[in-house]
């Protein structure tokens, strides 16, 4: 059977399109604000203003091994944290700057206990690095920047030295890169496209060449994302389902869908388009069977702990996932001579040449498969392993070969009820 293969990168993605579920976690001075990380932004809130949250940063909560558990349970195989958001504010001990977390309140590192904490619990360890730095002295207004409609400030921008912003990028990746051990994901955060009569910034403001050639050789594994404006590992659609597998020039890529919870990335606390535990469960199914990868983002409250609605969304996915992570872990697209019913979603384990029915709309009795008749050797509900029993081009009305369906449609007999948010029919293929 042919089953699909993206383009080779020049990381190792193996491991990555084998785990196919990860965890991203948006954590910064905006959680105090509590409304949408990109606040400093959309609120145009100067550097002195935006210092109060600098001065009052205190997760006294924070639990890198309760994070960990919780992302494990969700059946989460990586995870990937924000180091540094668009509003310059780093989780770590930098040499580089004083605007880190060791000189707030806390007073302490909050990356090395988390990636001790995740790495204890078998996850992958991924770093997010904003490109963009609204609190660096050096970086120039752009069509993002919160001070893009202050002159006084844009008027300043002919004493800024955008190279030298670019040194700091270098230098603080490198530590990165270099500091916290094996890391197995680098995720940039992102090229500016011109406006308001700013310049964009891209990958020559960022020298993203220079960035790559350093990263590779201290990580030569790693898995490096899109954003620096030259194609690495992943593509990462961001709050969308594709289509179809992500294909760049007609080729198959490897790729991740970028997700959250709610509408925002940081905790947002009056939010309310929470998505429910049965679509996050299909959206994560959805991916898989494109041959891409899902990665679904928690922002932590001020005092550093998932809030209840992200606990419970966690909570939900990892009970699903107790009973059928099996068709997820290891799958893929389906061959493409399967045609998949209505309403339903493929994935297939080209190890096993088991393919996995994820039932979006539970029918009543029976699930036609057409071209499917003698290529199927047993089928079962993968939540219980209970037998789901077969019958060759079956007629509800009179029990007989119906020609709408033919002789070549094999049909499942289904128990009425429901089992779980997304039903997984197992198929062993001959």
């Amino acid at each position: 059977m042919g089953v699909i293969q993206p383009m080779p990168t020049p990381g190792n993605t193996e491991w990555f399109r084998a785990d196919r579920f990860g965890l991203f976690i948006h954590f910064g001075l905006y959680a105090e604000a509590a409304r949408h990380e990109w606040v400093k932004s959309r609120e145009e809130i100067s550097n002195e203003d935006y210092q109060k949250y600098f001065d009052h940063f205190d997760p006294d909560l924070y639990d890198p091994k309760a994070w960990a558990k919780a992302a494990k349970n969700a059946g989460m195989k990586y995870f990937v944290i924000t180091t540094k958001h668009h509003e310059g504010f780093c989780l770590w001990d930098s040499a580089y700057t004083d605007y880190k977390v060791t000189n707030t309140p806390y007073g302490k590192d909050i990356l090395g206990p988390m990636v001790e904490a995740f790495r204890e619990e078998g996850l992958k360890v991924g770093f997010y690095h904003s490109l963009l730095d609204w609190h660096h002295p050096d970086y120039t207004v752009d069509a993002c920047h919160p001070m893009r409609n202050n002159k006084e400030y844009i008027e300043k921008d002919k004493e800024r030295d955008i190279t030298r912003y670019a040194d700091y990028l270098y230098n603080q990746t490198e530590e990165l890169m270099t500091k916290f051990g094996k890391i197995d994901i680098l995720w940039f955060d992102f090229s500016v496209a011109p406006g308001m009569g700013f310049e964009g910034k891209g990958k020559d403001i960022w020298q993203s060449e220079r960035l790559l050639k350093m990263i590779r050789s201290y990580q030569p594994d790693i898995i490096i994302n899109d954003r620096l404006q030259i194609d690495q590992d992943i593509k990462t659609p961001e709050q969308y389902q594709p289509r179809e597998w992500l294909k760049v020039n007609g080729q198959p890529v490897v790729w991740e869908a970028c997700q959250t919870l709610s509408g925002s990335w940081g905790y947002y606390r009056d939010e309310e388009s929470w998505k429910s535990v049965e679509m996050l469960i299909k959206m994560l199914v959805d991916s898989v069977s494109k041959g891409g990868n899902m990665i679904l983002n928690v922002g932590p409250t001020g005092r550093g702990e998932f809030d209840h609605r992200a606990m419970a969304a966690l909570e939900g996915i990892g009970k699903w996932m107790h009973y059928n992570s099996r068709s997820i872990y290891g799958c893929t697209a389906a061959p493409e001579e399967f045609k998949c019913p209505e309403d339903c979603r493929f994935t297939y384990n080209p190890k096993t040449n088991r393919l996995y029915v994820h039932v979006f709309s539970w029918p009543f009795r029976h699930l036609h498969l057409d071209g499917f008749v003698g290529k199927v050797e047993y089928a079962q509900l993968l939540n219980d392993a209970s037998e789901i029993k077969m019958e060759v081009g079956k007629d509800e009305n009179a029990g007989t070969i119906d020609t709408a369906f033919g002789s070549n449609t094999l049909s499942l007999i289904l128990p009425i009820k429901k089992p779980n948010e997304v039903p997984v029919i197992e198929l062993f293929l001959k």
